[in-house]
């Protein structure tokens, strides 16, 4: 079988005009796999093992107490171990946010324990929970006064420590701040920084740059151009800050995640009401200080929440999140597939026919594929299960021409969706013939390679200001 896609490039002086190959469907789904028994559970975080299987954390309980929740599966998405971490006996309510891998092999867990003040309020402590490679507990630590912290988001820092990140409402100058704690390698904390005004401002995400520093995410009303804006703030390795931005309009935009990029900028995902239609998925890129470069709306009359967002191989993103029907909850699962510059190249919206199901968490896999997790509804009141859902590559693979940052090449980039070789051709005849199968006359065959699937190709095909056409042809098994 072969697959061919052909791309026309026209170069002259500082004109580039050029076609990209998109792929306009969205890839097959596989599989889907659900975790969780006759309560209620939920998935807030996904990541990829060094085996290629997969860890999701999250919650299993009900109205009155819960327990945190952690799965290991394979790479098809079977259990291999399931392990639950709360008081037993107790009606505590304790809850996984986020989960990273760690360098010894184990994983270290954050999120919050609560515990009942009163009838009609909670206490809630930061909890980090760091276990072996089974899953089993090593220790867990909690940190707060006995009033309000929730944790978002973990990460292990490069020093072999931990960065952690949310909000509180114990300290700080509002009623709720950002939150950043770091740790040492045994959980103990090494200092902390709260970030906000007299308002309420909420962190989600935290992620260490590669200077050594820190980008938080999250949402500010203290610093609003009205009742919420995207907020990113920038530090130093010690936690001290060096800027911050504000994104938004007149009514609310609530950030739920961050990444840095390629380009050493940033990427934020949200929801907006200040634009699009009503309540829409909400992408911002930035440059490395911060400084928007621009934003892309996606979404109709339904209401769309964005709440993980992550870079793919061939420079675009893929955003995970839901797509709201309206009440009774009729949501589904919503992913959003962009090229670099935010132009969405597909979407879809996966679900089955009980409502409520919502993806938390995105992730690239090393065959050009995509695992998302988050909750899906299922037979029983109020009854859900965490959720698996493994998608197929995307073929054809979106392919791109842009010029190099000096200016002086055309590029073609992409990536390889399976293991297959790939003859590149060029010509810089500009007769009417574009025959391209087989190469017409005056096509070179400009490389022949044999890539594994998932790898990411970069190559420069002609000098500026020499025309120049382009095609490739991908010869799979």
């Amino acid at each position: 079988m072969k697959r061919k896609l052909l791309i026309f490039i026209v170069i002259g002086g500082v004109l580039c005009i050029w076609r990209q190959a998109r792929c306009v469907e969205p890839p097959d789904s596989l599989w889907s796999r659900f975790f969780g028994g006759e309560i209620m559970e939920d998935c807030q975080s996904l990541e990829v093992t060094s085996d290629g299987g997969y860890i999701l954390a999250g919650t299993t309980g009900g109205f009155t107490s819960s327990d945190a929740l952690l799965v290991r599966t394979n790479a098809n998405g079977d259990t291999l171990w399931s392990r639950t971490f709360g008081v037993p006996g107790e009606d505590f309510f304790e809850h996984f946010n986020s989960v990273c891998p760690t360098s010894d092999g184990g994983y270290i867990v954050a999120g919050d324990t609560c515990f009942p003040d009163t009838i009609a309020t909670h206490s809630c402590h930061f909890w980090l929970v760091k276990t072996d490679e089974n899953g089993q507990r090593l220790w867990s630590r909690s940190y707060g006064r006995p009033h309000y912290e929730c944790c978002y988001s973990v990460q292990q820092t490069q020093d072999g420590g931990y960065i952690l990140a949310g909000e509180t409402g114990s300290y700080g100058a509002g009623s709720y701040d950002f939150w950043l704690l770091k740790t040492n390698e045994n959980g103990d904390s090494l200092w902390s920084r709260t970030f906000g005004g007299s308002d309420n401002d909420y962190g989600r995400c935290v992620r260490q740059t590669s200077d050594g520093g820190y980008v938080l995410a999250g949402t500010t009303a203290s610093f609003s151009a009205g009742l919420g804006d995207f907020w990113l703030l920038k530090t130093d390795a010690n936690g001290d800050s060096l800027w911050s931005r504000h994104y938004g309009g007149i009514q609310h935009d609530e950030c739920y995640a961050v990444q840095q990029t390629s380009d050493g900028g940033y990427i934020l995902v949200g929801q907006t009401w200040s634009y699009g239609l009503d309540g829409d998925m909400w992408l911002v890129k930035t440059d490395a200080n911060g400084d928007s470069l621009w934003n892309h709306t996606y979404g109709d009359y339904c209401q769309e929440i964005c709440r993980d967002v992550r870079q793919t191989a061939d420079g675009g993103y893929i955003l995970a999140g839901t797509k709201g029907w309206g009440s009774p909850p009729y949501d589904n699962g919503w992913l959003v597939r962009t090229d670099a510059n935010g132009n969405r190249l597909w979407s879809c919206s996966l679900g089955g026919t009980y409502g409520g199901d919502w993806f938390h968490a995105v992730r690239q896999t090393a065959d050009g594929g995509y695992v998302i997790a988050g909750t899906a509804a299922v037979p029983g009141y109020m009854n859900t299960d965490m959720w698996l859902l493994k998608m197929a590559p995307e073929r054809p693979y979106h392919l791109t021409i842009y010029l190099n940052e000096a200016g002086t090449n055309m590029v073609l980039r992409w990536m390889a969706p399976q293991a297959c070789t790939y003859l590149v051709y060029g010509t810089t005849g500009l007769g009417a013939d574009i025959v391209f199968e087989p190469p017409g006359p005056g096509w070179d065959l400009e490389a022949v390679l044999d890539l594994p699937a998932g790898s990411a190709v970069w190559m420069d095909p002609a000098p500026l200001g020499v025309y120049k056409r382009c095609g490739v042809i991908m010869s799979c098994p």
